[in-house]
């Protein structure tokens, strides 16, 4: 049983999308909990991705390519961690915020927490405050992470913890920012509770901000 798992835990690393579609029905039809497929075989291996990605052993596309395998093998089984009554670790909605376009680095970090178990919620670019606060309240989100490339979306950040704040939101969830520009010293400026640097640190920094570690 565990040689299945750990077969799904190195194709996933390898980015072998059908492999892991395979491996993950085969580890169903053998009667292995969806549980146990999710942590034993795709976080597994999307955790390998997650630390060689930090050691600058794998890059981008290499990361982009694992996830779309892990994401085959979560589209099997999704349904059944539904039926299961499966709960995700947290939730977290992530967006880019309004006036930048661009969205790489927010996917990554998308791909890795789910990967890390968490439900994300993906807002896309462009995303004015009031549709971060809207979904965080619908959503029950723990965490809002929210991404800027360029130095004149930055400000926007901090116009979005305001308005989370006078929302009466900005105590019940944790904020988290990144992206090219945003540094550490930025972030605390700003009043935003996480700052992470790449997107495999994201995860351990939401972990870390929710006491999941």
């Amino acid at each position: 049983m565990a040689e299945i798992l750990d077969q799904m835990a190195k194709e996933l690393f390898a980015g072998n999308a059908k492999a892991v579609a395979e491996l993950t029905q085969k580890a169903l039809d053998e009667g292995m909990s969806p549980q146990e497929i999710l942590n034993q075989g795709l976080i597994k291996g999307m955790n390998e991705v997650g630390v060689k990605f930090k050691a600058n052993e794998i890059y981008v596309p290499e990361v982009l390519i694992a996830a779309r395998a892990m994401k085959a093998g979560m589209e099997i089984l999704k349904p059944k961690l539904a039926e299961t009554g499966v709960e995700p670790i947290a939730k977290m909605i992530i967006g880019t915020v309004k006036g930048d376009l661009h969205d790489i680095g927010k996917n990554l970090v998308a791909m890795m927490m789910e990967g890390a178990g968490f439900e994300v919620i993906d807002l896309g670019i462009d995303v004015p405050e009031e549709k971060f606060i809207a979904a965080a309240k619908e959503k029950g989100a723990q965490i809002v992470g929210m991404s800027a490339l360029l130095t004149t979306t930055m400000v926007q950040m901090k116009e979005n913890i305001r308005a989370l704040e006078e929302s009466g939101i900005r105590d019940k969830v944790k904020i988290m920012v990144g992206g090219a520009p945003i540094t550490q010293k930025f972030a605390d400026e700003i009043g935003a509770d996480g700052y992470a640097p790449d997107a495999a640190s994201a995860v351990d920094i939401a972990k870390s901000l929710l006491n999941l570690n």
